[in-house]
């Protein structure tokens, strides 16, 4: 049952609710975000513990006027719900429907589209200093996790707002893990700043103060400072000209709500520490808040069941197989990650080889000059990265690691389109931003197996090597004992056809085959964008009227602009077609149906080869029935 949530169809009902009904409005919130995201899919851990926090926000603050800016997003599901979106959750991260982060033009309750993650305080801040400038009374507000306050630009923020005298609250929403277990300094310090015990009485009897006598707010306020002042010094928070509140229970409105009242009435940078749990409310979650962090469709009565059958093996899990098995024979190498052990497949190193592994927390930029560092001294660094998140560190790429020729190789996941996640998350500019550095190579494996021998052959190299490969599984190929390489910057021809080339850069290659079969083309298997080999390239040239790129990357600056690039430095004219993603942000979907929607699948492919080139496959095979020619 959901009745009071039935009545909310904006948080303008909401707030005409009283006080105690809200807890009931939770309830029921969580219960309707269980039930959806089983049926969806997407982020439930996260979005789970800011059940009473969002229905806080969305009371105390009047919304949309005030902005909520929620860093990453992906706890954004009761967001949405109470912003008029309950009766479209159905469509959750599918084509056309609801996006699984705040998105600026899906509602006017999404001030500032977020994914990535320690961009809310200086969003906020920004926001902030704009109502200031135009002489509007608002609110900005930034609630962002103790994982992403890892990540130097949310310091650089604080650092900038502390003395900015506007009216900012940053709600850090401290649930003791971002995706992987947390790391760091910081968390250690929000750890014993939470477990002083007399800091902890005081900040109770403070919030009893508050919550029964509002009048005597500035009377909790000394004593707080008081408490603060005999077991802390200063905050760090304080340190960077924040007023500092907390730490309070976020799953309690009777503390939230009061909290938050009074905190509207004061003047300059706010920092309200509430204390959360991944998983409220939903036992399986609270149990396991990493399994439960992006579950796929699932029974609550139930929860996660294994796979009926075996998966095939998915590219992360080959590359975490290939890092432990690269471990064992070569003792220099050494494992970084920011923050995605998970998802990055690095469980098993980071329990076989402890002292080689290193999680830096969300920050993808130390993350890079951390390996280059290691590498100065002699070791050999595998940062594995998600596609999306090496755009954060491209500096420290170019001027840290290329600049000074430092070997390394970049595992970078998540290329190319990675479906329900979105734009934010597509790993399509890669290619085109990294071919442009001197002393980087790009390796694009075609299948799981390519990929474990392309990372043998970056591991072996003296400059850095990025490899990228999607998301999920790929083709099911057998896997090569040993770790064997492959011929650094060669490709393959992996059919032999007439009048077109196919030349396919990674994981497309097997849908290229497929077009090029009743099209009787030539395909090969290129495995390097940089450096590109051009003595196949310009042996297709030389034996076929026609060339054809295939990638899952931009067009723009791609593979299929480095082949052209090639055939112009030789003086070589032919006709050549580039299929990619073209110059637009892919929308969050099914990653198969935005392929087809691009024409990167077989279908796709060989309907613009022959829209191209029709005249070019008649003169291939003109006797042939099989190629069902056209035009």
């Amino acid at each position: 049952m959901t009745t009071l949530l039935d009545s909310i169809q904006s948080p303008t009902d909401l707030r005409r609710l009283s006080p105690y009904q809200l807890p009931a409005v939770a309830d029921e919130l969580r219960t309707f975000l269980i039930d959806s995201v089983a049926k969806t899919g997407g982020h439930l851990s996260s979005n789970l513990g800011t059940v009473e926090l969002t229905v806080a926000l969305h009371y105390v603050f009047n919304t949309p006027h005030d902005r909520l800016v929620w860093d990453v997003g992906h706890q954004t599901y009761p967001h949405k719900i109470l912003t008029g979106r309950r009766d479209r959750m159905h469509t959750l991260r599918q084509i056309g429907g609801v996006a699984g982060f705040p998105k600026r033009d899906e509602s006017e309750y999404d001030a500032f589209g977020t994914a990535h993650s320690s961009t809310s305080i200086s969003a906020a801040l920004g926001m902030a200093m704009a109502a200031k400038q135009k002489g509007e009374q608002r609110h900005s507000v930034a609630i962002i996790g103790d994982g992403a306050m890892t990540a130097g630009m949310a310091f650089e923020a604080m650092n900038n707002a502390g003395v900015s005298d506007c009216n900012l609250l940053v709600i850090l929403n401290d649930n003791d893990m971002s995706i992987s277990p947390p790391v760091g300094a910081l968390n250690r310090y929000l750890a014993q700043l939470m477990s002083g015990r007399f800091y902890a009485t005081a900040k109770e009897v403070g919030r009893q103060v508050l919550k029964n006598a509002p009048p005597l707010f500035e009377l909790a306020k000394r004593l707080e400072h008081q408490a603060k002042g005999l077991v802390l010094p200063a905050t760090l928070f304080e340190k960077f000209g924040f007023n500092y509140i907390g730490p309070i229970d976020g799953h309690d409105l009777d503390s939230l709500i009061p909290t938050l009242e009074n905190i509207k009435q004061l003047s300059g940078p706010q920092f309200l520490h509430v204390v959360t749990r991944k998983g409220q409310g939903y036992k399986l979650a609270e149990a396991d808040p990493i399994a439960y962090h992006g579950p796929g469709k699932f029974d609550p009565k139930v929860g996660l069941l294994p796979p009926a059958t075996a998966p095939k093996q998915t590219f992360s899990q080959v590359f975490g197989n290939w890092l432990c098995d690269m471990a064992t024979v070569d003792p220099k190498l050494v494992a970084i990650t920011p923050a995605m052990r998970e998802g990055s497949g690095m469980v098993e190193f980071h329990q076989r080889f402890p002292d080689r592994y290193h999680d830096v927390g969300i920050a993808e930029q130390h993350a890079l000059t951390f390996a280059a560092g290691l590498a100065c001294e002699g070791l050999k660094p595998v940062v594995a990265i998600y596609s999306t998140f090496l755009q954060r560190a491209y500096d420290q790429l170019i001027h840290d690691v290329a600049l000074q020729k430092l070997p390394m190789v970049l595992a970078l996941d998540r290329a190319g389109i990675v479906g329900a996640d979105g734009p934010t998350h597509a790993g399509v500019y890669d290619i085109a931003f990294l071919r442009c550095i001197p002393q980087v190579s790009i390796a694009c494996p075609a299948d799981e197996n390519e990929c474990r021998m392309l990372l043998s052959t970056a591991h072996a190299q003296d400059h850095t090597v990025a490899v990228r490969y999607p998301r999920g599984s790929g083709a099911g190929t057998a896997m090569s004992s040993g770790l064997p390489t492959l011929p650094f910057g060669k490709g393959e021809m992996r059919r032999e056809g007439q009048g077109v080339a196919i030349l396919a850069f990674g994981s497309l290659l097997y849908p290229a085959l497929q077009a090029a079969l009743p099209l009787n083309a030539s395909v090969a298997n290129m495995r390097w964008v940089k450096p590109l080999d051009t003595e196949l390239l310009l042996h297709l040239a030389a034996t076929h009227q026609a060339l054809v790129t295939v990638e899952e990357g931009a067009l723009m600056g791609g593979a299929g602009s480095a082949v052209l690039e090639a055939l112009q430095d030789a003086g070589v004219t032919i006709p050549v077609l580039r299929l990619g993603v073209p110059d637009v942000f892919t929308e969050h979907g099914d990653p198969v149906k935005i392929l087809s929607s691009l024409g990167l699948d077989a279908a796709g492919i060989e309907a613009a080869v022959r829209g191209r080139f029709a005249h070019l496959l008649k003169a291939a095979d003109p006797a042939s029935n099989s190629l069902k020619l056209v035009g």
